[in-house]
């Protein structure tokens, strides 16, 4: 019987495979139409006969449409084109074994560890070559197993292991997807098929940091770390059950023992100190982001890291030689030119209960003195319970009603009668003083309805926490981040900005959009190999954690 397995495969070659993939498909004319028509060769050996007849039956008894077809589909058409002969076993002399390709790919899956992946999901108990010998049905089972492996690795490697919209339904980033028939194709034609999975991880510079930091963790000594537990606002004279931790933590020097629990004097300075040192505002106040910043100091959890290497993977992988990075846990924007920071600003985000999305998309409009159309959710929650059907409050505020596209009258509007969740107008804000997005806007437009803009409250800005909007994201000195924004623009400069303030809305196309990525990072590496970590502002990294643990 060995021998006769042996036969089966004996002979096949690289070439003689890359010539079958020649002939997957061909260009027919169908009534004067060029279309493509997909060949499948015949399976003449009998494990071929085998790998095919597996293959057919997943292919016709998964649903139509569905991921599982789509997928039996592409391994049948895949094999088929080779006439279903094995890819990845060949004779080694006393028995049938993986080829050096399929066992550079396998030592691939032993480290997926190192590139925060789990071996196990590819080392599955369908690869057991060993207990498939003597058996044609199993080792056919065992080739196209080793297929999906492979499939899953790169599906993993290029856009993680789980969906965004898994994590949040604010979350609409769209992973790198791979293309299944071009990528069964180069497995088969690289001289290297395992390079060719490993080249398919992110190459964000932070990505290959998070990447370092991993294996730091997971090869040097254990570190005993001190974790400082969430709570509410430490300030100055106010007692804490958390003050011995915090006291070890930052090697606060206790002088007066009834005072243990007491948040001292020595205690604030201390913590301004440390905040200082990372780029916090130094307040000394111990909130969310100093709590976070704290324990990640001297290095965040692995799963921490692996978390932050899987949001890696949701991004585009090109963010674009000249872009906008708003970190949401972070509180800060970045305007980047080739990888080198050009302007950093807080910023606000917001609230818990109205989350900035997550997503990338481009710069295209800036406007001077805008208009703020009121969300329908802020005017029926907030303005219209608020005015209680006084007209005189919209004005008092600087607010017009829109009906038809023309500005009404409120006091033409018959309040008595008006159902404030379904009101038959639209509010919005007049440019000019108070308005609540300031003197100037920057679209991108989305399906969110969220941008970037001024804001007349500045003294957010001066708090570390700060997720206080109600998605947008609000930027602390605008007109710094427009001469930062507009550097390459050719029509537009921060002079004739500041010529357009005052009066009425001024809308400016940019020639060249820029794109721009409001991002969820909890976890970042600086230049320097300095550790920050950044409070889960929105929950987003503990469900993530619980989604890759299960």
């Amino acid at each position: 019987m060995r021998c006769k397995i042996r036969s089966l495969i004996l002979g096949l070659s690289l070439a003689s495979l890359t010539a079958f993939s020649a002939n997957a498909q061909e260009m027919v004319l169908v009534n004067g139409i060029e279309a493509t028509r997909v060949v499948i060769g015949p399976a003449t050996s009998p494990l071929a006969k085998i790998i095919k007849s597996g293959l057919r039956d997943d292919y016709y008894g998964a649903k139509a449409g569905s991921r599982v077809w789509t997928n039996a589909q592409g391994l049948y058409y895949f094999y088929g084109a080779r006439n279903f002969e094995p890819l990845w076993l060949e004779d080694n002399g006393d028995k049938v074994a993986f080829s050096q390709k399929a066992l550079g790919i396998l030592s691939l899956f032993e480290k997926a560890d190192a590139e925060g992946l789990r071996p196990a999901d590819y080392l599955t108990p369908a690869l057991n070559i060993d207990a498939a010998q003597n058996d044609p049905q199993l080792l056919a089972q065992v080739e196209t197993a080793f297929s999906d492996a492979a499939i899953l690795y790169a599906k993993h490697a290029s856009g993680g292991r789980i969906l965004p919209g898994a994590v949040s339904s604010s979350i609409t980033l769209r992973p790198t997807r791979v293309d299944l028939a071009k990528l069964r194709v180069d497995l088969v034609s690289a001289k290297d098929p395992a390079q060719l999975l490993q080249n398919m991880h992110p190459t964000h510079v932070e990505f290959k940091a998070l990447r370092a930091e991993l294996a730091k963790k997971m090869t040097g000594p254990e570190i005993d770390q001190i974790i400082v537990p969430d709570g509410k606002l430490m300030k100055v004279g106010k007692s804490d059950p958390r003050m011995p931790i915090l006291r070890e933590r930052l090697q606060i020097e206790l002088l007066d023992p009834s005072s243990e629990f007491i948040f001292d004097q020595a205690a604030v300075d201390a913590v301004k100190d440390f905040q200082t040192s990372i780029g916090l505002i130094a307040d000394g106040v111990i909130g969310p982001a100093t709590v976070a910043a704290l324990n990640g100091a001297h290095g965040a959890s692995v799963e921490d890291i692996v978390a932050n290497m899987e949001r890696w993977r949701w991004m585009p992988k090109n963010l674009g030689d000249f872009h906008v990075f708003v970190n949401i846990p972070e509180f800060r924007l970045q305007v980047r030119k080739s990888g080198v920071v050009q302007h950093a600003t807080r910023v606000v985000v917001g609230k818990p209960k109205h989350k900035t999305p997550v997503f990338s998309d481009e710069i295209e409009h800036v406007v001077v003195n805008p208009y703020w159309n009121v969300p329908y959710s802020i005017a029926t929650k907030e303005l219209l319970p608020s005015a209680n059907g006084n007209p005189g409050y919209f004005d008092a505020r600087n607010y017009e009603l829109l009906a038809g596209g023309k500005v009404i009258n409120a006091s033409s509007v018959d309040w008595a009668n008006i159902n404030p969740k379904k009101p038959p107008f639209r509010i919005r804000q007049r440019p000019g003083r108070g308005n609540a997005l300031g003197t100037i806007k920057f679209l991108f437009p989305n399906q969110h309805s969220v941008y970037l803009h001024d804001t007349p409250s500045k003294s957010l800005f001066g708090r570390t926490y700060r997720a206080f909007s109600h998605g947008c994201v609000r930027v602390h000195n605008p007109l710094e981040f427009a001469n930062a924004l507009l550097r390459y623009e050719p029509s537009l400069d921060l002079k004739k900005i500041k010529g357009m303030m005052g009066g009425s809305e001024k809308w400016n196309n940019l020639g060249d959009h820029i794109p721009v990525h409001l991002a969820y990072f909890t976890l970042r590496i600086g230049d320097d190999g300095t550790v920050r970590s950044y409070g889960d502002v929105y929950g987003h990294h503990k469900k993530l954690l619980s989604l890759l643990n299960s």
